[in-house]
């Protein structure tokens, strides 16, 4: 008995020593399980905790994380920025303050630590990241957020992202929350957590930004100003009309941020809040939408008359002879008639009707464009003695013509310069194009200034189509009676090639030998001729190809075997009313010489140096023959500047009437 009294305490002692380490350990276990539900219930606690100031008056609530259910609450995730093929977009003109507690869909929340953090606790702030994925466009667009509690005036202060930023391009940042939870072996502590920032290699960054937002500043100011409730406000007008000058002063003429001088950030806040105080005194969004739309019709109206102006002052300006261009044929008719008869003459005249020779045909009054011409074609030519050119002028360019070529005769070749008043045959009884261009009609159709009926292309109405020299392409085996074939230019053309090539080509017992234009849909008959008259769709394809005037080669062989000339007559006569065409010398060409071309290869001529700024420099040259057609012409000043060096290596302007005339390249 005594024995089992002195076991007891052994018994009791080493079953403490036993249990005791158990219980232990299963209470540990239990408060590390329920430790979560703990620091939800902390964070829940701390989100709706208030800040009293003296008086117990309520200063301001600390908005830490949205309110949420424990089972819904999850750890923060650590990486916020995610960059798949599409890159985060950022516009610091429309970007929109969000508010924290909205917006529970691909929304990724961070509390981030700020460099300040370790050296003191009186600031803290908290960064919100919200990337939202747009399903349709795949695009990211991360809005920061970032709000202080100020403890001196008790109010929020936010930094409003809508606000533009003091630097140029917004810096984005990529907040890296990353948490490792390493156990220790001897307390089984984790690790603090650590924050790294890290900034993305790819970034989009919005390009003058701040000019356009101070350009929209600008637009919404003007809305301001025309409504009713502000128009009644005369500080807030007075006020928005400084703010205003003001912008407009900062932009100037600056299309580049970087051309912006150092306060137009200051202008442009200071604008913004104007702008604020006018939202506060015009709410009527429906005024504001009508105001914006009128703007939009006005603007687009003044755009429309800008655009027709343009249109006319370009014809102005293709069509009005330059100051050196009427001075030069004066100044050489001068010295032509200070001549004598004999210096007067061309030699090599005995060449000017052989048929075994390279004939070309120039019809021109424009004496400098006519000598760059024949200087491209000689300066290519293999045998320039076996080449003759045959000019043909007005009466007014006749004398400088002769005396241009007298002065700076065409090396070997020989050539020939007429007046069209000479050829007395050339008359109205004869060529009702004539007899049409002489019409009280005509002459009113591209003459008379104010018609409530006029057309609204102007080129219709140039004036050069009624000159005759237009129209004489179609009197060839008239004006060369002895030749067999001739080839025609026109005076806005280089010559890049040898072109004694073209007088073997087969024509296969065809006319004309030309370069057709028509790529795809473009330039085909239905372009030219009015296929809504009967007599043109029963006659032709709308859809057949055009080709170009400029560089073709003639058989007047088969053209008096063909009886053109007769054609071209019937037709002109049917088109009295000008029904069937309206424009220049291409529409009744095509008719005249209908299924009488052959097309020759796209390298023999290429078009369009006179309003195409986008040829193909590797087609230019290639080509035989450059072509200036269009408004913008090489001796103009608006000709294309990249195309002018073609044409003005073959002008000598160290020539002294050039100088005189003060006429430079």
């Amino acid at each position: 008995m005594k024995m089992r009294k002195r076991m007891l305490p052994v018994l009791m002692l080493l079953l403490f020593t036993v249990v005791a380490p158990l219980v232990l350990y299963t209470d540990t276990l239990a408060s590390f399980i329920t430790s979560s539900s703990s620091k939800s219930d902390f964070i829940e606690d701390v989100s709706s905790f208030q800040s009293f100031g003296g008086g117990g008056e309520k200063i301001t609530q600390l908005n830490l994380l949205p309110q949420e259910s424990i089972n819904t609450l999850k750890e923060p995730i650590g990486v916020v920025y995610s960059d798949n093929s599409t890159n985060s977009i950022v516009d610091s003109a429309q970007t929109e303050e969000l508010p924290l507690a909205e917006s529970t869909e691909h929304i990724t929340r961070v509390l981030s630590a700020t460099n300040d953090e370790i050296q003191s606790d009186k600031e803290n702030p908290i960064k919100q990241v919200i990337t939202d994925e747009n399903e349709k466009d795949s695009l990211h667009k991360t809005i920061s957020v970032e709000q202080v509690t100020n403890d001196a005036d008790g109010k929020d202060k936010s930094s409003l992202s809508q606000d533009v930023s003091n630097n140029d391009a917004i810096n984005m940042r990529t907040v890296t929350n990353k948490r490792s939870a390493q156990t220790s072996g001897n307390g089984g502590r984790e690790e603090p957590m650590k924050n790294n920032i890290e900034k993305p290699s790819d970034q989009i960054v919005v390009q003058d930004a701040r000019v356009r937002h101070l350009k929209d500043q600008l637009i919404r100011a003007r809305v301001y100003i025309s409504l009713g409730a502000t128009r009644n406000n005369p500080h807030f007008i007075k006020e928005l009309r400084l703010r205003m000058k003001e912008v407009q002063r900062a932009i100037g003429d600056a299309s580049k941020d970087s051309e912006l001088p150092r306060n137009a950030y200051d202008k442009l806040k200071a604008m913004e809040q104007t702008l604020a105080k006018g939202k506060q005194i015009q709410d009527d969004c429906t005024a504001v939408v009508k105001k914006l739309r009128a703007i939009l019709h006005s603007t687009e109206e003044q755009l429309r008359v800008h655009k027709k102006q343009t249109m006319f002052l370009t014809q102005l300006a293709a069509k009005t002879l330059p100051k050196g261009l009427h001075c030069l044929p004066l100044r050489l008719s001068t010295e032509y008639y200070s001549l004598n008869s004999s210096q007067q003459q061309f030699p090599n005249q005995e060449r000017l009707e052989d048929p075994k020779l390279y004939h070309y045909a120039l019809f021109s009054d424009n004496v400098l464009a006519a000598a760059a011409v024949v200087n491209s074609t000689v300066s290519h030519a293999q045998e320039q003695e076996n080449h003759v050119f045959h000019i043909v002028t007005d009466r007014l360019n006749y004398a400088a013509m002769r005396m241009w070529f007298l002065a700076n005769p065409p090396g070997k070749a020989a050539i020939q310069v007429q007046n069209i008043e000479e050829l007395t045959w050339l008359n109205s009884s004869y060529s009702p194009v004539l007899k049409q261009l002489g019409s009280p009609s005509m002459i009113d159709y591209y003459f008379k200034a104010h018609r409530g009926n006029s057309d609204s292309n102007l080129k219709f109405r140039n004036p050069k189509y009624l000159s005759i020299l237009n129209h004489i392409r179609f009197y060839l085996p008239e004006i060369f009676p002895k030749l067999d074939k001739v080839l025609f230019l026109d005076d806005d053309v280089v010559v890049q090639k040898d072109l004694t090539g073209l007088w073997s080509v087969d024509l296969k017992g065809k006319v004309n030998g030309a370069v057709e234009t028509c790529r795809e849909g473009f330039h085909r008959f239905d372009r030219y001729l009015n296929f809504s008259n009967p007599l043109i769709s029963k006659n032709f394809d709308p859809h057949a190809c055009g080709w170009a005037y400029g560089m073709n080669i003639f058989d007047l062989e088969e053209w008096k075997k063909q009886n053109i000339t007769e054609v071209y007559h019937s037709w002109q006569k049917l088109n009295n009313d000008r029904q069937l065409w309206k424009l220049g010398t291409l529409p009744p060409g095509l008719i005249t010489f209908w299924k009488q071309t052959i097309a020759l290869d796209r390298s023999w001529h290429v078009l369009g140096l006179g309003y195409n700024p986008s040829i193909n420099q590797k087609e230019i040259e290639r080509a035989a023959v450059i072509h200036y057609n269009g408004n913008m012409k090489s001796w103009l000043e608006i000709g294309i500047p990249k195309y002018k060096g073609h044409w003005t290596k073959f002008v000598d302007y160290d020539q002294v009437y050039l100088r005189e005339c003060n006429i430079n390249p």
